[in-house]
């Protein structure tokens, strides 16, 4: 299907929406901006995927959201990706929060988490800081719309020397086509501090009848020897176009770890990118997806170092069913004076089908000598005689190719340190093969 290149905002709209809703006028000269770039410029071409086929100005209008009284008036599907006996927990429904909640310790120590509308008015000066700073909303049609349409959102701020142990989750889930559903997430975490992050992006598979776009973007500023643990998992119905940009600019000895689970049932555009600035700053990226029937996904991760001693480690798992195709890249660019830096990634794909397709690019770009780089990709059918043999013990074919499937992305989930991402990964895993 080609869609309309066309842009459903413009400049009056965007800043007459952000003031209707109370917005600082700071970000309602940002809003105004973004929409009017979004006219002017292209759409992202990744490799080998032509995205301008999808549908991707469905972005609906922004609903104002009802609070939740209750964690009991969430949906089912909602309330089981909850984890048990969380205190810090932030809930979007379609086009903003219905439920926040974070608990007196952490609050005590200095930790924001909310979500990013209140943050903009109750925090403005630090959230200018750094909105749109890694992500900048001139790069190109997506994240000037992302701009001037995001909604809801989460920020997390993490002070010098405080450790969040238990992890923050937020669940961001959308049951209704017309509604704009654009979060955007921002995470600041200072010097020396730790902190965990999980999300859900799920959208309610029986209720939603037309097409809908998820344009969203995430931001992870990681100060000099900070941690931060980012997992997120996407499952979202096939006629949504999930549209995901997340970076992370790591400082001195900092270090970001990535989580991503790529489940959507509908075409994914999935950039996931770290930028390792400071000496000693290191990268972790896992990212696993199943695509089925004709869904088309670009999955790109991306690590780029300028700091000295920077480690990057990019792990992608893909299992394509189906006649699903999937262009895998992954990219290590090493710049001059990054010495002693160190790039590895690893990209491996399994086609269950004679019509899947996967690709796996791995590229690496490197600008210094004194430096260590390496890949590994894979791309082959399942071999059937391990399907049949499975058969042969009554093991029906459907599991077979589940069992196979556990199997292929086991040695990815077993290496995932936070609990809470590995139950919610493992959960829609099983819910995605289960139809």
């Amino acid at each position: 299907m080609s869609t309309q290149l066309t842009t459903p905002t413009d400049r009056g709209s965007a800043e007459t929406l952000a003031r209707g809703k109370g917005e600082p006028e700071w970000l309602v000269a940002l809003r105004g901006e973004a929409a009017e770039l979004a006219g002017t410029l292209p759409w992202p071409k990744p490799e080998k995927v032509r995205i301008e086929r999808w549908n991707l100005t469905a972005v609906g209008g922004y609903e104002t959201p009802a609070s939740a009284s209750s964690l009991g008036d969430l949906p089912a599907d909602v309330q089981e990706l909850i984890a048990e006996g969380t205190e810090n927990l932030l809930v979007q429904h379609n086009s903003g929060v219905v439920w926040k909640q974070l608990s007196a310790e952490l609050a005590a120590k200095g930790v924001i988490f909310t979500d990013l509308e209140t943050a903009c008015k109750e925090h403005g000066d630090l959230v200018q800081q750094y909105l749109f700073q890694a992500v900048k909303k001139d790069e190109d049609k997506l994240t000037a719309l992302h701009a001037a349409l995001w909604n809801g959102g989460v920020f997390v701020y993490v002070p010098k020397n405080v450790e969040v142990e238990l992890p923050l989750q937020a669940v961001l889930f959308n049951d209704k086509a017309e509604a704009t559903f654009a979060p955007h997430v921002l995470i600041v975490a200072d010097s020396n501090s730790r902190v965990s992050y999980v999300d859900t992006v799920v959208s309610d598979k029986g209720s939603i009848n037309g097409e809908f776009v998820h344009p969203s973007v995430v931001e992870v500023f990681v100060k000099p020897g900070a941690l931060v643990r980012f997992g997120s998992v996407h499952s979202l119905g096939e006629k949504g176009v999930d549209l995901t940009l997340r970076r992370a600019i790591v400082e001195n000895d900092g270090r970001v770890e990535w989580v991503i689970g790529d489940l959507n049932d509908g075409h994914t555009l999935s950039d996931t990118k770290s930028i390792m600035q400071g000496q000693g700053s290191t990268s972790e990226v896992k990212v696993i997806s199943v695509g089925k029937n004709a869904q088309q996904m670009s999955l790109t991760t991306q690590a780029v170092h300028f700091g000295k001693s920077s480690d990057s480690n990019m792990i992608t798992r893909a299992v394509m069913k189906d006649s699903a195709s999937a262009i895998i890249n992954g990219i290590t660019k090493i710049e001059h004076g990054a010495t002693k830096a160190n790039g590895v990634q690893t990209e491996k794909v399994l086609m269950l089908s004679p019509k899947a397709r996967g690709d796996a690019n791995p590229i690496l770009l490197i600008d210094e000598d004194d430096v260590t780089a390496g890949h590994a990709a894979s791309v082959g059918q399942v071999n059937p005689e391990q399907v049949y043999y499975l058969m042969s013990r009554g093991i029906s074919r459907q599991d077979a190719e589940r069992l196979i499937i556990y199997g292929f992305l086991a040695p990815v989930v077993s290496e995932i340190s936070v609990e809470a991402v590995r139950t919610q990964l493992q959960r829609l895993l099983e819910r995605k093969l289960e139809g």
